[in-house]
């Protein structure tokens, strides 16, 4: 299960970086400054979930059920978030209508933080040591 989370979090980093730095030098001059904002808020959030996985991937006082609840929904998270965002920042570029998909960004910002409470969960019973 690690070298699956491992691997994802190594993968969605590189999607982060490479639309990162399309946003910077491609995307600038042709989307409006808050579409712009808001692509960059995706990838910031993407890569906020490397991390998270970057740590899951690494802790073991963990369970693997307990990982797996994580792993997918941070996957699932961020899917829904960040692509949402991605397509909807772009769609005046792309001439693909997706504001019809604008009310999937919330549940995924939402799936985010739900799997923020259930770590949280998890740190708040474990014992002193």
């Amino acid at each position: 299960m690690n070298k699956r989370i491992l691997s994802t979090a190594a993968i969605m980093a590189v999607v982060a970086i490479v639309l990162g730095a399309f946003g910077a030098h491609k995307l600038k001059a042709l989307l409006s400054v808050e579409s712009l904002q808001a692509f960059e808020t995706g990838v910031r959030y993407q890569m906020y979930h490397v991390f998270l996985l970057l740590f899951l991937g690494g802790y073991n006082m963990l369970s693997i059920k307990s990982k797996k609840v994580l792993y997918n929904l941070t996957c699932i998270g961020v899917l829904l978030f960040s692509g949402s965002i991605y397509l909807l920042s772009t769609q005046k570029i792309t001439g693909i209508d997706f504001s019809s998909i604008g009310f999937i960004t919330p549940i995924g910002g939402m799936v985010l933080i739900v799997t923020w409470l259930y770590l949280l969960r998890f740190f708040l019973k474990l014992k002193k040591s």
